[in-house]
């Protein structure tokens, strides 16, 4: 059976330079390749610095991905996963004080939410509209994008570099 490729990008809003290493190499384990990182100053700290990868690879590296630099000190990324054959699109979030969060992506890079997600919400909510807003932000992941904001922008300047994997 042939193996369903997709691609995506990394992004990583802000880390400690003493990070940058194991990130490379975190990075390159699941790639199952060298990547050439290119570390630029985030302005939101003096000992900070961010970069961003596409990768090209099977459906779920951006999981794996996600996963690999899930829980280390002090940094913030984000990675996407492009909807492929049989698979939809996906957003990993994660800051030191939240977490990571997943939620789901449309081909336009929307936010999905699937309807048992959305009864167990509005079963939560209980008919309060101020809870229920709570519940759906906590779905779309708005804390995320409001902790990570901040981060992004100051980034707006960075380059994109595509990788390919042949073979």
């Amino acid at each position: 059976m042939p193996h369903v490729m997709t691609r995506g990008v990394v992004f990583i809003h802000s880390t400690p330079t003493a990070l940058c290493p194991h990130i490379t190499w975190a990075l390159e384990s699941v790639l199952g390749h060298r990547v050439a990182l290119e570390w630029t100053r985030q302005p939101l700290g003096p000992t900070l610095v961010r970069c961003e990868l596409s990768w090209v690879g099977e459906a779920g590296t951006g999981g794996r991905v996600a996963s690999t630099l899930r829980g280390w000190a002090n940094l913030r990324y984000e990675v996407t996963e492009e909807p492929s054959t049989g698979s939809d699109g996906s957003r990993w979030s994660h800051t030191p004080s939240l977490g990571i969060h997943h939620t789901w992506t449309s081909a336009s890079g929307d936010a999905v939410v699937n309807e048992d997600r959305l009864r167990a919400a509005i079963s939560v909510s209980k008919g309060d509209p101020i809870v229920l807003g709570q519940e759906l932000d906590l779905l779309l992941g708005r804390a995320w994008d409001d902790e990570l904001e901040v981060f992004r922008y100051a980034g707006d300047e960075a380059t994109v570099r595509w990788l390919h994997r042949a073979g």
